[in-house]
């Protein structure tokens, strides 16, 4: 072994050596090693992001070579360069290594390998290495584009709404230019006129083989094509990305979604019932589909909601004022360590999370079956599916209250219910059946449903195999809104907003928005929820009647803040008077709560009449009679129990 590590010593001294002394040695080991990365990245980036160990021997092979790479190119830059090393090339190694980073997050949700690729888009952004004769190579544009597009998504995922913005207007303003200096009704003409005035130099020049009028100016007409298509996917790109911050900007910046021990009860903290085992949120599958729901690339917006929720903030990390950034993407001198500003060791590791789009039912039971497998003893699994139903009845939502969010349009099919995760063109392979989750009770599961058809998932409960299943259902009709202005309110799913930030959910069903509503009232209202859940969540742990399937997942912070949001929801719900006494607009869950724990308990209607009160809407709800604002009152409201 000595001798081996001897010999590679000389190896590399001898590479050095000759490297040194000769550039076209440096450059040939400059582009083997280029090769070499490029064949390991094209393996490893169609594999599976699902799998928890499988494929990190194949990660750290390919971080490994294109580490080397990173390293030679800058030990001998000014010689490559020399030798004809562009700009670009070396950011598109710097985007590549980026891009590792990013995939190898998605399969570990491990917040220091997001870390890492921001680090590198960002310098690719502040040294603008595509920049450089962008509009002389329409490759090079595309790779621009690229950047661009990849460097949005993670921004997005770490909440870096400024630089968001930022990046949108640059590849707005970047699509609008390609269309000007690449413009297709021009290179239409040029090649029509060239092909028609030296069609028989390009007949001789093919072997004086036939070669048709048609044959040449179709594979003209395809080119051009290729070049519009290009520009207008562009183009949807940036109105995907519009479209989806418009809908999710309305509370910005107010409160992370992440869990923020800044904000949230810290998890050592927590009040946990006297259970025979405490389980932790280890894994889970988010996939979401409504017809021309909102969306960026493959992440819709409730699959995002619930990834953000499912997360930690790094402490401080939303409230730090970030560095001033100029038009070109650089920032000036106050720049901070992002590295340390998104990563914070003194937090658990993140649930693993695997985000599926439109999966066929096969895949989706391939990846349930590889996590269940996979998953730990202490372990439960999060399952999140959003999207229309199949059930055989028509859904009406009542009248004269306004517009509402994601009602999708009744279908009448003689079928059992399901949840459709893709197109109804498909021939049903985009369908989940409640029969599809039952062979997965082996394992404790949490299985959240948010559809219209979620009451067909209630045989679950009952037919588990091993593991009952803690289930939270939606309502099985959508609630309409306040508000009359429909474009307003393209948010998403109601039910899935009152999981992720259930003081935004309350002011939407209200036809709120943040610019209508003061400051220091929404930062009031927001303690007040959160203190008084975390009371509930309390009041909770010590019932000796709560079924053990939640004691078990009182002691995980994220399991513990959906069910006491999921409460808030269904006693908002069950107050509101448009939705008062209609048990198709509540939502349900499985086990049920005690008897005691009534979505109209006193604990539930004081909380409500009091957030009510700030933003003056009181009469928007139906209370019980005696339900007064704590001021007036010595009564304890802190009780979840109904007597």
């Amino acid at each position: 072994m000595t001798q081996q590590q001897q010999n590679m010593s000389n190896t590399n001294t001898n590479t050095t050596t000759t490297t040194n002394n000769n550039n076209i040695s440096v450059n040939e080991v400059f582009w083997s090693l280029f090769d070499k990365a490029e064949k390991k990245f094209s393996k490893i980036r169609d594999l599976p992001y699902y799998e928890r160990n499988r494929y990190d021997t194949y990660f750290y092979k390919v971080f490994k070579v294109y580490t080397q790479l990173w390293k030679f190119q800058q030990e001998n830059r000014q010689k490559l360069v020399e030798s004809g090393l562009k700009r670009w090339e070396i950011g598109e190694i710097a985007s590549r290594i980026a891009q590792l980073y990013y995939g190898q997050y998605l399969r570990t949700s491990d917040a220091s390998y997001l870390s890492q690729s921001y680090i590198f888009y960002e310098a690719i952004l502040s040294r603008e290495y595509f920049k450089e004769g962008i509009f002389q190579d329409l490759n090079l544009v595309n790779k621009q584009l690229r950047f661009l597009a990849r460097f949005l998504m993670v921004c997005l995922v770490l909440n870096r709404r400024e630089l968001v913005h930022q990046l949108v207007n640059q590849l707005k303003l970047l699509v609008d230019e390609c269309k000007r200096t690449f413009p297709v009704s021009k290179t239409s003409i040029f090649f029509v006129k060239f092909v028609f005035c030296h069609f028989d130099i390009l007949v001789k020049a093919n072997g004086l083989k036939l070669v048709s009028t048609k044959t040449i100016i179709g594979f003209g007409e395809f080119y051009i094509a290729i070049v519009d298509t290009d520009f207008k996917e562009w183009k949807l790109v940036v109105q995907e990305i519009v479209r989806f911050l418009k809908a999710d900007t309305a509370f910005m910046n107010i409160r992370p979604s992440r869990y923020s021990v800044l904000l949230d009860p810290h998890p050592d903290a927590l009040v946990t019932s006297v259970a025979k085992r405490n389980l932790k949120l280890r894994d889970a599958i988010l996939s979401s589909y409504h017809k021309n729901e909102v969306k960026f690339s493959e992440l819709t917006l409730d699959t995002f909601r619930m990834l953000q929720c499912l997360e930690w903030e790094p402490s401080g990390s939303f409230y730090q004022t970030s560095a001033k950034i100029n038009q070109n993407g650089a920032q000036g001198p106050s720049r901070i360590n992002f590295s340390q500003d998104m990563v914070d060791p003194t937090l658990p590791s993140n649930p693993r999370k695997a985000i599926l789009y439109h999966p066929t039912v096969t895949y989706f039971t391939a990846v349930l079956a590889t996590v269940c497998e996979e998953l730990p003893p202490d372990g439960v699994l999060l399952i999140y599916l959003s999207g229309s139903g199949r059930s055989g009845r028509t859904n009406s939502p009542p009248t004269g209250a306004g517009t509402s969010i994601n009602i999708p349009k009744p279908i009448e099919v003689n079928s059992t219910g399901c949840l459709m995760l893709g197109s109804r063109g498909n021939g049903g392979s985009n369908c989940i059946f409640p029969s599809d989750l039952i062979p997965f009770t082996r394992r404790p599961l949490f299985i959240v449903i948010d559809s219209d058809c979620s009451e067909a998932f209630k045989v679950i409960h009952g037919a588990e195999k091993v593991e009952r299943a803690a289930i939270l259902l939606s309502a099985t009709n959508s609630i309409l809104i306040a508000s009359t202005d429909s474009s307003r309110h393209q948010n998403g799913s109601l039910f899935t907003i009152f999981l992720t930030a259930p003081l935004q959910a309350f002011l939407l069903l209200l036809g709120f928005s943040c610019a209508e509503s003061e400051m220091d009232t929404y930062n009031n209202a927001e303690k007040l929820v959160s203190s008084s859940l975390n009371d509930w969540g309390s009041a909770l742990a010590k019932l000796d009647t709560l079924d053990h399937v939640w004691a078990q997942i009182l002691t995980d912070p994220f399991l513990r803040r959906l069910l006491l949001r999921f409460l808030f929801c269904r006693a908002v719900l069950a107050l509101y008077k448009p939705s008062f006494s209609k048990e198709e607009f509540h939502p349900t869950c499985l086990p049920p709560m005690p008897e005691s724990v009534p979505p109209t308990c006193p604990a539930a209607q004081t909380l409500i009449l009091q957030i009510a009160d700030m933003f003056g809407v009181a009469d928007r709800f139906i209370f019980s009679e005696g339900i007064v604002l704590p001021g007036n009152t010595d009564r304890d409201t802190d009780s979840m129990s109904s007597s």
